[in-house]
């Protein structure tokens, strides 16, 4: 299988949830050229600050970070796709109601413990809120992610993530259609595609 490797500042943030929009960073994730968009770390800092889960500060701090310590860098988008992946498998796990993979829940347990440790509470406008330590961990971002993983798969909204039903996306995405009839994780992407194929297929049947 051959992996087109694309960079860019621009996320497609449509999957309702911070967990959905983080394992919808690659396309075409089960084809022969699935298209991976957190190839390097400057990748993975972009979707950090337009996911809102890493402040400009913050992304300017990472960024100089990395320049001080590339290989450190460099090892941590291939980790966050690995994690990415294991979250991806436990959802779809839950979405088909069968038993997640004991290593992809170790994966995200893992990856969650080294987060709480780096949690803290803070005072906000309103009380109290989480916040997390100001320590400069090259990942950072997979702090929230984490955190967001946890806090979806103990909620309610776990029975609202759905698989988008275009046979070339696969993504997840949050369904809050009031009757839970949503099918595509974006209406002008995959529904549209989808809408034109079966206007093809009734032409080609007329003709």
């Amino acid at each position: 299988m051959t992996q087109t490797l694309t960079s860019g500042p621009h996320f497609d943030l449509t999957g309702g949830h911070p967990a959905l929009d983080f394992v919808n960073t690659v396309d075409d994730r089960l084809g022969e050229h699935p298209q991976e968009h957190l190839a390097s770390y400057a990748d993975l800092v972009a979707w950090g600050q337009q996911a809102g889960v890493l402040t400009d500060e913050q992304a300017g701090r990472l960024v100089r970070e990395a320049a001080r310590h590339p290989a450190r860098a460099a090892a941590v988008p291939r980790r966050a796709v690995e994690v990415r992946e294991a979250i991806y498998r436990v959802l779809l796990a839950m979405v088909g109601e069968v038993p997640p993979a004991s290593a992809d829940l170790d994966a995200l347990n893992e990856t969650l413990a080294a987060a709480m440790a780096r949690a803290r509470i803070a005072p906000s406008a309103d009380g109290f809120a989480w916040g997390w330590s100001d320590e400069i961990a090259l990942d950072r971002m997979l702090w929230p992610v984490a955190r967001a993983v946890a806090d979806l798969l103990t909620s309610d909204q776990l029975a609202r993530v759905r698989v988008c039903s275009a046979h070339d996306c696969n993504w997840l995405f949050m369904d809050s259609s009031r009757n839970g009839s949503r099918r595509w994780c974006n209406m002008q992407a995959c529904g549209n595609r989808a809408k034109a194929r079966r206007f093809q297929q009734r032409r080609r049947v007329k003709a």
